[in-house]
């Protein structure tokens, strides 16, 4: 390895070396290993009691860990307060103050460090600007704001503690659709122009895809996959990530004495990725991954079935899709890509082998 390559190679700023946090001896986190490199926007995705608002908690310095250890540049910070940690918390509810300015909210953390009235404000309208709030905003009421710019507020006065390290806690969750989508964007800018290291908590999968450079998705206190977006929606490592990640077509599967794989429900034989040998599976395809097709042989798996009911997504369109009389699968499509339904009103569906998934049900120990 060159000089420059281990220069190149991304530097840890936060790493978590086993850390539990127990609750009566439930692990909420279990045993975490993790390392959030410098710069980067990191995104913690999870369902409901996953344990990512917990961790969140313990490395931002509200909570402290059970067991283990959390380093910020290599030094051990479990016991270290929160406001002596150099990190910021964004939290969903803002937490703004509602009787002061646009002004005042985002200078508050300059005030209580003694920064002279002069350099405060100035700081606040560059921080304003960058934001994209009017210069006029200034003296205006915080509650006099849409939703959209006390978020804006809020991260201005975040960013105002100059931290090392921002954490975000669904931060766009209570916003409209249109302002989100605009929101995700800026926070992205934002992190590319300041190059701070963003730690960000959602349940919303499009938030993380469009945001972030690595995603962690969490089940049951511990991480089960961490990659770029591409790496967990294109590759996940589990049924549990694949159908987490997004919309799937899931089929029961079972391996037959000549290792062939066949469903379970329609007892179609599927061509599949190697998975070895198994009892019982799961084969996973994403519907834009199923296509409608002209003849059997454009697809190495293929199936007809009867389109029963299709919703507009916009640019796309997704159709339901019955086979066999019972066994419902997706399809996505560009708008004006039609389906190709033959005289007697049934469909020809397949998709190739690399766009499908295979995973194995874990043989119980006993």
């Amino acid at each position: 390895m060159t000089a420059k390559m281990v220069a190149d190679a991304p530097r840890p700023i936060l790493q978590l070396r086993g850390v539990d946090k127990l609750f009566n001896d439930f692990p909420a986190v279990d045993r975490i290993n993790l390392d959030i490199n410098e710069g980067e926007f990191f995104t913690i995705v999870g369902p409901s009691g996953s344990g990512k608002t917990t961790m969140v908690r313990m490395l931002v310095g509200m909570d402290k860990p059970t067991n283990g250890d959390i380093l910020l540049r290599g030094k051990r910070i479990n016991d270290v307060p929160a406001n002596k940690r150099p990190t910021c918390m964004v939290f969903q509810s803002l937490a703004l103050f509602p009787h002061r300015t646009v002004g005042q909210n985002i200078e508050f953390p300059l005030k209580i460090r003694g920064v002279s009235a002069e350099e405060r404000k100035a700081r606040a309208l560059e921080l304003m600007a960058q934001l994209r709030l009017p210069e006029g905003y200034y003296k205006k009421g915080v509650m006099q704001c849409s939703g959209g710019e006390r978020q804006r507020v809020a991260l201005a006065r975040a960013l105002a503690f100059d931290p090392d390290i921002l954490f975000f806690d669904e931060p766009l969750s209570a916003l409209d659709y249109r302002l989100r989508k605009l929101l995700e964007k800026e926070l992205k800018d934002i992190h590319r122009a300041t190059g701070k290291t963003f730690v960000y908590i959602t349940h919303s999968l499009e938030e993380a895809m469009v945001m972030s450079d690595r995603i962690g998705v969490m089940n049951k206190g511990r991480f089960v996959q961490i990659g770029t977006p591409r790496e967990i929606y294109g590759s996940p490592h589990s049924r549990f990530v694949s159908e987490f990640m997004g919309e799937v077509n899931v089929m029961e599967v079972n391996q037959g004495e000549d290792g062939a794989v066949v469903d379970s429900l329609t007892g179609k034989t599927y061509v599949t990725p190697p998975a070895g040998a198994f009892e019982t599976g799961t084969l996973i395809v994403r519907p834009e991954d199923v296509r409608f097709l002209g003849a059997a042989d454009e697809a190495e798996n293929h199936l007809t079935g009867v389109i029963c009911n299709e919703y507009l997504l916009g640019s796309r369109i997704q159709y339901q899709v019955k086979v066999a009389g019972r066994q419902i699968l997706l399809v996505e499509r560009l708008r004006d890509q039609n389906p190709l339904e033959g005289p007697d009103g049934t469909v020809l569906i397949g998709w190739n082998v690399k766009d499908s998934m295979l995973f194995p049900t874990p043989r119980l120990q006993g």
